[in-house]
C-alpha cells in the first residue's frame, strides 16, 4: 500500500467520510474509533493525524497493535457513527 502512515491515516478517513455521507452522516457524528496499527510505536504519529482530521471533535478511541493488516497497510481505522 502507498504512502506512509500519515498518508494512509487520512485516505481511511477520506474514504470513511465517503461511507457515512451515504448514510447523512459526517465525522462529527462519529462517537468512537478503533484504530489497527501494524506498529504501535506509530502510536505518536498516528495521533498527529487524528487529531488534524478529527479536530475539535475528536471521539473515543481505542488503539490495538496488531500482526498484519490487509494489502499491507499500517493502519486501518473502525468508526462507530450516531446519527440521532
Amino acid at each position: 500500500m502507498r504512502g506512509g502512515l500519515i498518508a494512509q491515516f487520512r485516505q481511511a478517513v477520506a474514504n470513511a467520510e465517503a461511507v457515512l455521507a451515504t448514510e447523512g452522516a459526517t465525522l462529527g457524528d462519529v462517537v468512537k474509533t478503533t484504530v489497527f496499527l501494524l506498529h504501535m510505536n506509530d502510536f505518536d504519529t498516528m495521533n498527529e493525524a487524528y487529531v488534524e482530521c478529527f479536530g475539535g471533535n475528536r471521539p473515543a478511541r481505542s488503539a490495538i497493535g496488531v500482526d498484519a493488516l490487509p494489502l499491507g497497510a499500517l493502519v486501518e481505522i473502525e468508526l462507530l457513527a450516531y446519527t440521532g
